[in-house]
């Protein structure tokens, strides 16, 4: 191990790596019981996205630690999660609903896309297209977007049918002023009150700097559900199998016909675009807190490196039978630790196909549990609006179209398409009038004038909510 991974090239040793590896295991295990559950609404099976979601965490964790020999996991990612599961669950009201498999397609296509871009490194000039504050505002779009995936899964946000009772199904109306359409649920239903209890245990343990604080509150909330009587353990656990059952694996189920047929083309740019950010301000926050950005040019071919690995995990988690694999934040908290090479990630990955046998266990986590991680994973991604520069408003007005559009239409997509027309508009004529207040101009890569060009076609050609 140590000549393969070169650990006192990097300062460390076999200990070291390993606790960093059980320590980022630790802070990302949520994500067996959250995508399930999250995923399990939209047609799949909780028990083969289960399997989906440790199957791709480990695999391709190990492939990052092994051909890399970088210290980050990667796990299906939230947000795209949330966005997979609500393109399915909101297309049931209309004439062309999404199946499941169609969307499973829409992310192995997007995969594919993800491939060509790395390699060809246009990915790398895509990411330098889009101004730094939209970057930031997607992540706050998102973090807002899943926040309300956890509020409405929990019950504390419930909907007024007095409101919404003349509406049929698959249509749209607009709400008169003194209409509301969200309400408060009540607080003495057990859904409602296990997720305040597990806000209340995970936003504890954070403030105490507990490691691991998300995934100690899911199992706090669980043992609380299970001592009020909320979840039958004996019931759950009653013919349960601790060993993985691979015939329930979504394997390669595609829909290609479905997919052009439907025309998810909005589907697949809106995964790749979301996952483009994300992943490339993932590797390079995690590279320069383990020191591997000391020396530039390695620095920059190893996050290359990493972008493969990440982008071939793309499709290969699609094909397992889960959304978007993507590398992830929280393998900050092992480099913290001291990981510093693949060992870090292949201990992980490790950790994630042990955790195949414990399906039982995951399986009596509550919804209400993993909806208290939701919200506070909005917490989390919201602390990047503090990048975003709000006093010019060639940046300030794209980016609040950006984050507030996301949630309040319910559509990641459609706050990313608002933020790129409006900020190639907004830069255009403050470059045009003199009147900005950036010296030498707004910057308009070329890319964000196609980019706008297509999203107008679409909208005005295709229509959409």
């Amino acid at each position: 191990m140590e000549r393969f991974f070169r650990l006192k090239e990097h300062g460390t040793n076999v200990r070291t790596e390993i606790m960093a590896g059980l320590t980022t295991f630790m802070t990302m295990a949520y994500i067996l019981a959250v995508n399930p559950n999250i995923l399990s609404a939209a047609d799949l099976s909780w028990n083969s996205v289960f399997l989906a979601t440790a199957l791709a965490a480990g695999i391709f964790t190990i492939a990052m630690g092994l051909f890399v020999n970088f210290p980050v996991a990667l796990a299906p990612g939230m947000g795209l999660n949330a966005f997979f599961a609500t393109t399915v669950i909101t297309s049931k009201a209309t004439d062309t609903p999404i199946s499941a498999e169609m969307a499973l397609t829409a992310v192995f296509i997007s995969g594919i896309i993800f491939i060509i871009l790395t390699v060809t490194h246009v990915r790398q000039m895509l990411i330098t297209a889009v101004p730094d504050s939209l970057k930031h505002a997607i992540t706050v779009g998102i973090g807002l977007f899943i926040t309300i995936i956890g509020v409405k899964n929990s019950g504390i946000l419930t909907v007024s049918v007095e409101t919404m009772k003349d509406v049929p199904a698959g249509t749209y109306t607009n709400l008169l002023g003194f209409e509301s359409v969200f309400h408060m649920g009540a607080l003495n239903t057990p859904d409602v009150y296990l997720t305040v209890i597990g806000l209340l245990l995970i936003a504890i343990l954070m403030v105490l700097k507990v490691p691991a604080a998300i995934l100690f509150g899911i199992l706090g909330t669980t043992v609380i559900a299970i001592l009020t009587g909320n979840v039958d353990v004996a019931k759950s656990l009653e013919g349960a199998s601790w060993m993985p059952n691979f015939s329930d694996l979504n394997f390669a189920h595609f829909d290609f016909a479905g997919v052009f047929e439907v025309g998810l083309i909005t589907v697949i740019l809106t995964f790749t675009f979301v996952e483009l950010f994300d992943t490339f301000g993932t590797l390079i926050g995690t590279a320069n807190r383990a020191g591997i950005m000391k020396d530039p040019e390695k620095g920059k071919k190893k996050v290359g490196e990493a972008m493969l690995v990440d982008a071939i995990g793309v499709s290969g988690g699609a094909m397992l039978g889960t959304s978007t694999v993507t590398a992830y934040i929280e393998s900050s908290s092992g480099i913290a630790q001291g990981g510093r090479t693949g060992l870090t990630a292949v201990t992980t990955g490790v950790c994630f196909l042990l955790a195949l046998f414990i399906s039982p266990i995951v399986a009596l986590i509550p919804g209400s549990a993993t909806a208290a991680a939701l919200i506070i994973v909005g917490v989390l991604m919201m602390q990047s609006v503090r990048e975003i520069d709000f006093s010019d408003m060639v940046y300030a007005i794209p980016a609040f179209f950006t984050l507030a559009f996301m949630p309040f239409t319910y559509n990641i997509a459609n706050g990313i398409s608002f933020g790129i027309v409006s900020y190639v508009v907004l830069a255009f004529i403050a470059n045009v009038s003199g009147r900005g207040n950036r010296q030498g101009g707004y910057k308009i890569h070329p890319l964000m004038w196609i980019l706008a060009v297509l999203i107008v076609l679409r909208y005005l050609l295709m229509g959409g909510h």
